[in-house]
């Protein structure tokens, strides 16, 4: 197959993912602007971050007037599953250009993720197929999210003052995590430990209360996975 078909049938793989992503998209936009951001913040933020639930956090943290140092933290320690996704994909890379595997590592994603790793277990060969490949599913989630983020800034700066937008981002969340708790006892007690803390939290000083919400979920999901010997979901709400 030609690059172009490799890139082809990525796209064709994550096209189904890229209909869930532009609402998520659009509220992540909207919510910036709700939460004190100016359009141009809120599309710069989309750009340099590019992950969806690290990016409401953080909306919902600068929202709050929280500290920078916990938003910047909040961000890492829910994108750190990405650094898991990165072991996984580097032996595929390992000869691949310094510059490419910048840019895969930039565009990685859960989707892009989960639809790479399925189609080189079915036996794509040569780093360049599945370079392609992996471009024709993780580029696309980058640009419909990046232009249905500007719109929902652009729109969401039209939204009269008296809207609270901000509800946007604990009911997106909310939709995130249901269906992503309910796969194992490990996602139940990341959830149920998680939200619990960060509740319970919620007067700590510079909104700190989330930041603790998130290693204590993590790390219960993570005692619970290795004491039952479940493997924690690969593919997860971004």
């Amino acid at each position: 197959m030609s690059r172009r078909e490799d890139f082809r049938a990525g796209l064709a793989a994550t096209a189904p993912v890229m209909v869930g992503v532009v609402p998520f998209a659009l509220v992540a936009g909207a919510a910036a602007v709700g939460a004190g951001l100016s359009v141009l913040q809120a599309v710069a933020l989309s750009t340099v971050v590019f992950a969806g639930a690290s990016q409401l956090a953080m909306i919902e943290l600068l929202g709050g007037d929280g500290a920078l140092l916990v938003v910047v933290g909040t961000a890492l320690i829910i994108n750190s599953r990405l650094v898991m996704y990165s072991a996984s994909l580097a032996p595929h890379f390992i000869e691949e250009d310094s510059r490419w595997r910048a840019l895969i590592a930039y565009i990685l994603t859960d989707q892009a993720f989960a639809l790479a790793v399925t189609r080189y277990a079915e036996g794509m060969e040569g780093v360049t197929r599945k370079r392609w490949y992996f471009l024709g599913t993780a580029a696309p989630l980058w640009g419909i999210w990046q232009v249905c983020t500007a719109v929902g800034a652009v729109a969401g700066a039209q939204v009269p003052a008296w809207l609270p937008l901000r509800f946007a981002v604990p009911l997106t969340f909310l939709a995130l995590l249901v269906p992503a708790a309910a796969q194992n006892r490990a996602t139940v007690t990341a959830a149920v430990v998680g939200g619990g803390v960060a509740t319970a939290g919620v007067a700590l000083p510079f909104n700190l209360g989330l930041l603790a919400g998130a290693l204590a979920g993590v790390a219960a999901g993570t005692l619970v996975a290795v004491w039952a010997g479940v493997d924690t979901p690969a593919e997860v709400p971004e």
